[in-house]
């Protein structure tokens, strides 16, 4: 799936939702959430990982159409590599 396709359909499931809730909720579900996967990465099985993962970047994308930002303009520093070096592999000491 796409960013922007991901970010579309996290608003139309749950945009009104999110919007009522506001942004610093957003936030507090998407800390909660990766600090689930945390557990998940430390403790957990690859399926509850794949979980986790999954909410974390559901909640990513709830706080991105909140801020009326697009997640696939923000990861584009990544494009060209490192974002300061322009390295891929990364070359900053």
């Amino acid at each position: 799936m796409e960013l922007n396709a991901l970010q579309q359909l996290m608003a139309a499931t749950y945009g009104e939702r999110d919007a009522a809730r506001g942004r610093q909720a957003a936030v507090a579900w998407l800390a909660e959430e990766l600090g689930e996967l945390a557990q998940a990465v430390r403790k957990g099985s690859p399926e509850q990982q794949l979980h986790e993962l999954g909410d974390v970047l559901a909640w990513l994308a709830s706080l991105a159409n909140q801020l009326g930002l697009s997640l696939e303009e923000a990861v584009g520093r990544y494009a060209g590599g490192c974002p300061s070096c322009g390295s891929v592999p990364c070359d900053c000491p």
